[in-house]
């Protein structure tokens, strides 16, 4: 059942005109943005060769591209997510799921797959950018890997924070907002921290952008990995309880 309702949801996103909107005009500002990279690093190679360890191509195209990325995941899924449920609740739709032999698991997880697809495609689809360039240069194949992983993990972990947040309105536009602002609130919790020693370490540990800006560079950690796992775990947890509440409330 999970994964009809996955397949639903993911035809549901590639047959709406602003999925495909979204991802054209994400692809084509990320394409935008490489091939500024690409041309910033044929003019510093001369300036690199005689340098010991001097960064490659990975450092000074990849990684900043993954980085760009990550934002444009930050703006991506609240537009994505913001359907989820709300949309079904505006349509009164959702009572007829509550009244089929489906547990909220199942409509939690085949909902955030069928997102979750989508949004793995936006990574992979900008991860071939830098990867074309393997070709000609010496691509450094292990953190281009990192910084794909990190990408796909933080798609997840704001996908499942969205999917909760669409459980709690009706309102598409407010869902997007409130996902938003949280993703948002969180991003900058690392630089708004700066100066405040004690609350500097907690607020570094729950900000996405210091787990995503790691990988690219090679810096692999257990702490992101669980960082990200657990963060999806929390809200998907609170979308399930949410869903079953609103099922004996009805």
């Amino acid at each position: 059942m999970i994964f009809t309702i996955a397949a639903r949801e993911w035809r549901s996103l590639f047959s709406s005109p602003l999925a495909w909107t979204l991802l054209a005009v994400a692809q084509g500002l990320l394409a935008w943005i490489f091939l500024l990279l690409v041309q910033d690093f044929r003019h510093l190679q001369g300036r690199l060769v005689g340098l010991e360890n001097a960064p490659g191509v990975t450092d000074l195209v990849a990684a900043p591209l993954f980085r760009v990325t990550a934002w444009g995941l930050l703006i991506l899924t609240p537009l994505l997510t913001m359907r989820l449920f709300s949309e079904e609740r505006r349509a009164r739709t959702l009572d007829l799921l509550f009244s089929a032999p489906v547990g909220a698991p199942a409509m939690v997880f085949g909902k955030y797959l069928g997102v979750l697809g989508f949004l793995w495609a936006t990574v992979v689809l900008a991860g071939l950018m830098p990867l074309a360039l393997g070709f000609g240069t010496s691509l450094d194949f292990g953190k281009w890997f990192a910084g794909l992983l990190g990408l796909a993990l933080l798609a997840a972990s704001f996908a499942a924070a969205g999917l909760y947040l669409s459980t709690l309105t009706a309102q598409p536009v407010v869902a997007a907002t409130t996902t938003l602002g949280l993703l948002l609130a969180l991003w900058i919790m690392d630089a708004a921290s700066a100066g405040q020693e004690k609350a500097s370490n907690l607020f570094a540990y729950l900000s996405p952008a210091r787990h995503c800006d790691a990988l690219p560079l090679g810096l692999f950690n257990s702490t992101d990995m669980a960082y990200y796992l657990l963060f999806s775990a929390l809200f998907l947890g609170l979308a399930i309880r949410r869903l079953d509440d609103m099922r004996l409330r009805d």
